[in-house]
């Protein structure tokens, strides 16, 4: 084993630097991700709730071919990175406003799913 002597002084410089950059990397690691529900799946009744949308449009959607939807027992669901692209796209024209409501309100659903599961 070889041992290696630096002065005090040299030692907190190079454990500042090891800080500096452990913060930068926790910082960019936050950034990059996204939050886990971002990209979640919501139903048919949330998006024509929170968009303002008929069921029949989005069955018109679903028939063309401008939605990709998955559908689960009979129930259809569609992903929020989706519904973003549409609204992107202007092929549903409504606010992002609209679009953070729906996000917030599945976030909350799913939480509460969550509590309800603890509990049981």
């Amino acid at each position: 084993m070889e041992v290696i002597t630096i002065d005090s002084q040299s030692f907190k410089e190079l454990m500042a630097k090891i800080n500096t950059i452990a913060k930068l990397v926790i910082a960019i690691q936050a950034k990059t991700e996204e939050p886990p529900e971002e990209d979640g799946w919501v139903d048919s009744y949330e998006i024509c709730t929170f968009l303002k949308i008929s069921s029949r449009t989005l069955q018109r959607l679903r028939t063309e071919g401008s939605i990709n939807f998955s559908r689960i027992r009979g129930k259809n669901f569609y992903r929020i990175s989706e519904l973003q692209r549409l609204l992107q796209n202007n092929i549903i024209r409504r606010s992002d406003e609209h679009l953070q409501d729906l996000i917030k309100n599945h976030q909350l659903h799913v939480e509460q799913r969550r509590n309800i599961k603890k509990d049981k």
